[in-house]
């Protein structure tokens, strides 16, 4: 990615990497006790030691996104992209027709505490944090070692797309939306294949930035944004 005469990876540890990141997501989370809580620390925890199997494989900080000299510019590809998110969730509150986009059961039946450790802790530290380590970071500096620039997006945003199979199980059955099994598999496609979409976003300001900040703060103000503007509009009917 930033060193085309950098060493290749075999393609087994690529493959690999895959399947560890959908077993843990689908299998290993729904299983820790305590939950939601635990799902935070254990997440924390993968993101330290994916970090340090990446370090140790021979990744660098700059094919990983993390360079010091690329933080001005993830910053400000990421805050222009924060802000516009923030302008957006802001319209949809203030329109009457847009509000109910937005309600989500899941959040409109926190109290106000329970909303901001969902907003401030859990969608920062258990979900932002280590799912752009793990596709836009590591996966993606890992792909780039083996495949073509464009192909090695592809995977990543692939298995970003894969990744949120069990979220949207849980989205639709939180919010009473799930259906037979056909009209519950496409909800559940159409999720797959939008999040893989939201992940080539997620990798072109990766790419564009040099800097996995750039990303990271998108994915935050979509998310932490998207739980306050969910209890707002919830509650607000």
């Amino acid at each position: 990615m930033d060193d085309p005469a950098a060493p290749r990876w075999p393609a087994r540890a690529t493959a690999g990497l895959c399947v560890v990141l959908l077993a843990w997501n689908t299998l290993v989370v729904p299983a820790l006790p305590g939950r939601p809580a635990s799902a935070v620390a254990a997440n924390v925890a993968a993101t330290g030691v994916l970090l340090a199997g990446a370090r140790w494989s021979g990744l660098t900080w700059a094919e990983l996104g993390l360079a010091r000299r690329r933080l001005p510019a993830g910053a400000r590809w990421g805050g222009a992209c924060a802000a516009l998110v923030l302008a957006a969730y802001g319209v949809a509150l203030a329109v009457p027709a847009l509000r109910p986009l937005l309600a989500d059961a899941r959040a409109g039946g926190l109290d106000g505490p329970a909303v901001a450790v969902r907003a401030l802790v859990r969608v920062p530290l258990g979900t932002v944090l280590w799912e752009e380590v793990a596709f836009r970071g590591v996966l993606l500096a890992a792909a780039c070692r083996l495949l073509p620039l464009r192909a090695a997006v592809a995977l990543s945003c692939a298995v970003f797309g894969l990744w949120h199979v069990r979220p949207a199980l849980g989205g639709l059955a939180a919010n009473d939306l799930a259906g037979g099994p056909v009209a519950t598999g496409a909800a559940v496609l159409l999720t797959v294949l939008w999040t893989a979409v939201a992940g080539l976003l997620f990798a072109w300001l990766r790419l564009r930035s040099g800097s996995l900040l750039a990303p990271v703060l998108l994915h935050l103000a979509t998310n932490s944004l998207g739980v306050l503007a969910a209890a707002a509009a919830t509650r607000g009917g």
